[in-house]
C-alpha cells in the first residue's frame, strides 16, 4: 500500500478547504470568505484499496497581526516538517502581490516535494491560464502543476492520482471509512461556526 501526509498551504482563501471537501466528497473543512476561516490544522483522510493520502488543511499563511494570527501561521509552518508533500494553492483569479512572494518562500525552503495548484481557473479564460501557468513555471521548481477549479472539481480526481505516484510504500494510518481525525463534536461546531461567519 502507497500511504503518506499531504499539507495544503497558501494564502487566506486560496481554496484550500474546497479543495479538502472536494476530494474527500463530503465537507469535514469550512468555507467562507472571511479570512482565517481555518484555524487549526484539518486532517482529511482518503482511501482507496491500493493508497491512503492523510491531507492536512492548514490555516492560510500570512503576516500575523495578532497573536491568533501568530498561532495560525505557526501552525502552516509546523506542518510542512511532518509531510511527504506539499499542495501550494494559489488563486489564480487574483494578481499574486508580495504575500506570495512570502508562502512560496517558505514552500519552497521545506525540501518536500511542492505541487503549485492554480486554483480558481473557471474564473479565467484559456490565454490567461497558459500565461499564469508560463509565470509560475519561472517563479519556483515544482514537482507538479496543476490549473484547477476545486469549487467545480475540475481536474481535481487527475491531482489525486497523480499524487498518489509521489507517495511512499507505507501502512495505513487510518481505518478504511475514516474520513478525518477530528472528534464529531470539532466538526459539529465548525460547522455551526461557518453558518455564523456565512450570516455575519
Amino acid at each position: 500500500m502507497k500511504s503518506g501526509f499531504v499539507a495544503m498551504i497558501g494564502r487566506p482563501n486560496a481554496g484550500k478547504s474546497t479543495l479538502l471537501n472536494q476530494i474527500l466528497d463530503r465537507k469535514i473543512a469550512i468555507v467562507s470568505d472571511k479570512p482565517q476561516t481555518t484555524r487549526n490544522r484539518i486532517t482529511g483522510i482518503y482511501t482507496t484499496d491500493e493508497t491512503q493520502i492523510v491531507f492536512v488543511d492548514t490555516p492560510g499563511i500570512h503576516k500575523p497581526k495578532h497573536k491568533l494570527g501568530e498561532y495560525m501561521v505557526e501552525t502552516a509552518e509546523k506542518t510542512v516538517d511532518d509531510v511527504d508533500l506539499i499542495y501550494y494553492l494559489v488563486d489564480a483569479s487574483v494578481k499574486a502581490g508580495t504575500g506570495e512572494e512570502y508562502v512560496l518562500n517558505q514552500v519552497q525552503q521545506s525540501g518536500v516535494p511542492v505541487f503549485l495548484l492554480l486554483n480558481k481557473v473557471d474564473k479565467l479564460t484559456p490565454e490567461e491560464i497558459g500565461k499564469l501557468l508560463q509565470e509560475w513555471q519561472q517563479k519556483g521548481d515544482f514537482a507538479e502543476i496543476f490549473p484547477l477549479s476545486a469549487l467545480e472539481g475540475d481536474n481535481v480526481a487527475r491531482l489525486v492520482e497523480v499524487t498518489e505516484k509521489y507517495l511512499p510504500e507505507g501502512p495505513q494510518y487510518y481505518p478504511a471509512d475514516a474520513v478525518t481525525d477530528q472528534p464529531l463534536e470539532i466538526v459539529i461546531s465548525e460547522l455551526i461556526r461557518e453558518k455564523v461567519l456565512l450570516l455575519t
